[in-house]
């Protein structure tokens, strides 16, 4: 059974949401799960983005990193033929 919790929203997002259900012909708590995962993905990447930034400062880590990526794109073809 699903369980309901209710949330405050400012005035302008219920707007967004109305319409949105107009357009869409979706739920709000369809609309609000989608977004939700939208921004769980966007954050995701954006702290991936960061670690790298991070790696690509530190010259050590950076080399050991591509040495290592350059081995696994040994294994790519497994020694099969197109």
């Amino acid at each position: 059974m699903a369980s309901h919790t209710t949330v405050r929203i400012d005035a302008e997002a219920h707007r967004t949401l109305k319409q949105l259900r107009r357009q869409t012909g979706e739920t709000t708590p369809e609309i609000l799960r989608k977004a939700l995962e939208d921004y769980r993905r966007k954050h995701f990447l954006e702290g991936v983005a960061a670690d790298f930034a991070a790696l690509r400062m530190d010259a050590k880590a950076s080399a050991a990193e591509r040495a290592e990526r350059a081995l696994w794109d040994g294994t790519a073809k497994d020694g099969l033929e197109d």
